[in-house]
């Protein structure tokens, strides 16, 4: 039996539908079947015993356990992280099929700096660099043991999510399609939401929320 493609999605309660939409759209467009697990806080606890401090800072219940991915899959293959809000159009598969031989993990590299103070949905936003980096990470597990379950409990935020214990050869590149901030066109593979989606209330009108909608109704009607 040929081994699936394991993707871990951002589960945060307050926009469970937005991991449900992201679900349908990967699976409706992968060539092959894939495995997709919520990373839910409560269950990581209750299986591992992680333990943080509660950050004040963090948007979401994901902050930080997207790091924990390599040691979910005992530091073995490949596996793909994605945060929940964004919609995918295009074969994830693809992002599978790129090299890890040479690289620890593969991201799109953005040179993004946000001028909204609070998010759409009512958290507030800040800067860092290489910040959207972690939203989309393809993962080469058995090198990133740097991401210990102990280190992921206790190092900084910045120690994270600038990736300061991987040398910067290390860490590859992925297609820019793959990972667009705010903004759809015909080179668009992968839309990520980053200041608040439209199944928020008070985003409903986000320019490109008409394309959400149309993948929430259709999973709706497919379920």
């Amino acid at each position: 039996m040929v081994e699936k493609n394991k993707i871990f999605i951002g589960f945060d309660p307050g926009s469970e539908i937005a991991y449900h939409v992201l679900k349908y759209s990967i699976e409706k467009h992968a060539s092959r079947p894939v495995e997709i697990s919520p990373l839910r806080l409560k269950d990581i606890v209750a299986k591992t015993g992680f333990r943080r401090e509660k950050d004040p800072l963090a948007t979401t219940e994901f902050t930080y356990t997207r790091f924990l991915v390599p040691y979910l899959c005992g530091f073995k293959g490949k596996a793909l992280f994605m945060d929940n809000d964004m919609l995918c159009f295009s074969d994830i598969n693809e992002l599978f099929d790129l090299d890890l031989d040479s690289y620890w993990l593969r991201v799109v590299k953005h040179n993004y700096h946000s001028e909204v103070a609070i998010k759409l949905d009512g958290r507030p936003q800040t800067n860092y660099p290489r910040k959207n980096w972690s939203s989309l990470m393809l993962l080469n597990c058995k090198r990133l043991t740097c991401w210990s379950k102990e280190d992921v409990e206790m190092k900084p935020a910045s120690w994270l999510h600038r990736f300061e214990p991987i040398p910067d050869e290390f860490i590859g590149e992925i297609p820019k399609g793959w990972n667009v901030l705010e903004r759809y066109d015909e080179s668009t593979k992968l839309i990520h939401y980053t200041e608040g989606g439209p199944w928020y209330e008070n985003h409903k009108s986000h320019p490109y929320g008409k394309i959400w909608f149309h993948y929430r109704d259709e999973m709706k009607r497919n379920s």
